[in-house]
């Protein structure tokens, strides 16, 4: 799939989706934003087993696209739209059935701090930059995101990313979990991820989702894994380690 905003390709059972709009520092317009749900949908409808979500010319998402907000003034249902539009996409991709890593470079600032925290895993490069700046604009920031935020890095940590609209390093998003691990681990974690069977990616990423939302015991995730340990892949994996 190809666009003037999005590069989607997949290789070896990896789809990696590409931020390509440089000139904007790869900024989201408002019409982009449903562009983004269809590559996602795109994802879903495929056999891929990761998606890696990443930006053209060494940098990540500089967020919307600023431009776009004048003419949202005086116009709340556009401005709904808008909303609506993002909370769609980024709803996708967080609620995809495969892993998901957001690699990171550059800029990562508002909207692209939401789409990175939207993806499982967060890897960062040591010059990655990280900033949620409405309070400069006398703007706010979608309710989910902010509860997104406040789950990864604490209330305090939340109120001093988004009171004071400062830019964080790399590092120092690592420290209060907003980032889990340095860009260097990529080529790694991708090889690892792959070599593993996509339904029991699939099951422990739903459990992951549970897990964080407070649910410790549920009967679909047992019945789940009951299923896959009397599965025929469980056997076949379990013969190749046999043979190694």
């Amino acid at each position: 799939m190809s666009g003037a905003m999005f590069q989607l390709d997949f290789d070896d059972s990896a789809a990696r989706l590409t931020l390509d709009r440089p000139e904007a520092r790869n900024a989201i317009p408002a019409a982009g934003w449903a562009k983004l749900g269809e590559a996602i949908a795109q994802v879903a409808a495929s056999e891929a087993r990761l998606l890696v979500v990443t930006g053209e010319d060494r940098t990540f998402c500089a967020g919307a696209d600023l431009a776009d907000f004048q003419s949202m003034q005086g116009d709340e249902a556009g401005a709904a739209r808008f909303r609506m539009d993002m909370r769609a996409a980024l709803d996708a991709l967080r609620d995809l059935a495969i892993p998901t890593i957001a690699r990171i470079e550059g800029y990562c600032y508002g909207a692209g701090v939401a789409l990175a925290m939207a993806c499982d895993i967060r890897l960062a490069h040591p010059r990655a930059q990280f900033a949620i700046t409405p309070a400069k604009l006398g703007i706010s920031y979608p309710q989910e995101d902010v509860h997104q935020l406040v789950e990864l890095v604490r209330p305090g940590q939340a109120a001093r990313i988004l009171f004071g609209a400062i830019p964080l390093r790399a590092e120092e998003a690592r420290e209060i979990g907003l980032v889990d691990a340095d860009l260097a681990h990529e080529t790694a974690l991708i090889a690892a991820i792959l070599a593993n069977d996509r339904e029991s990616l699939v099951m422990l990423k739903r459990a992951i989702r549970r897990a964080a939302a407070g649910v410790r015991f549920d009967p679909e995730m047992d019945a789940g894994f009951d299923a896959l340990l009397a599965s025929e892949t469980l056997a076949r994996r379990l013969e190749a380690l046999r043979g190694k």
